[in-house]
């Protein structure tokens, strides 16, 4: 995909990345973690990002920062999914929203690219108890993708 993202530095482990959000309230960090949280069927990272405080090395993702770069930040997002899986192989990796708008939001923006994000991943979305594959008009309660084998 190839959108507008913001330059984000990873750490050593490709698990956190940092960025800068930057619009009419100034510059905001942000931060993007992938947390491991299960060996069921295999290894399972939950995304989550939001804004980030330094001084207490957390992440808040229920705060809504009106910096008009949504798009900027979602592409952003997305880049290092990609990012991350090459660094951490095919694992199962799952995101919701953390209101029913942003799962909603997180759900168009999927629906919007989809055919390039299939190149790359496979797409399920949960419907109650059950994972299924991804369909456009079926409304989701949080998502997962595993990158495809790599030829």
């Amino acid at each position: 995909m190839h959108f507008e993202k913001y330059v984000c530095c990873p750490d050593s482990t490709f698990a956190n990345f940092t960025f800068e959000s930057l619009g009419p309230k100034g510059v905001i960090k942000k931060k993007i973690r992938y947390e491991k949280v299960d060996d069921g069927d295999g290894p399972l990272f939950n995304l989550s990002f939001g804004d980030y405080d330094e001084v207490t090395d957390s992440v808040s993702d229920n705060v809504t920062s009106n910096n008009k770069d949504k798009a900027k930040i979602l592409a952003t997002v997305a880049g290092t999914v990609v990012d991350f899986t090459d660094h951490a192989g095919r694992v199962y990796l799952h995101a919701k929203g953390s209101t029913l708008s942003r799962t909603r939001l997180y759900q168009m923006g999927i629906n919007a690219h989809r055919e390039e994000i299939e190149e790359l991943f496979h797409i399920f979305g949960l419907r109650g108890n059950e994972w299924e594959e991804f369909q456009p008009d079926v409304n989701y309660d949080r998502f997962m993708v595993i990158r495809k084998k790599r030829n």
